[in-house]
């Protein structure tokens, strides 16, 4: 029998990540200040302040995302591909009952 020493991914809402941010990037807070203080690792606040800092200082031609652009892209392809699986099965439903027609 194996065992298994997997642990949960935590999932931080947009606003904590940003505000996570936020301590180091505006608060003067140090990185392991803010993580040890938010319970979060260090690696996953630099994350998400390399991403706010891209996006806060974004070129012309940049296509990096901030947090919230990141966020609504996720969700956006999420539905995507839900309303893809959904025309799928209409044209099939479609198909089926055009057949059932003839």
């Amino acid at each position: 029998m194996k065992r298994m020493n997997q642990m949960k991914r935590a999932d931080f809402t947009l606003e904590f990540k940003q505000d996570a941010a936020q301590l180091v990037l505006s608060k003067g807070y140090s990185m392991k200040e803010a993580a040890n203080s938010l319970g979060v690792s260090i690696s996953a606040l630099r994350r998400w302040v390399d991403t706010e800092r891209q996006g806060s200082s974004k070129k012309g031609t940049d296509s990096r995302l901030n947090l919230g652009e990141h966020e609504e892209l996720l969700k956006l392809r999420k539905e995507n591909a839900r309303l893809k699986m959904e025309r799928e099965i209409l044209k099939k439903a479609s198909a089926f009952f055009a057949q059932e027609m003839k």
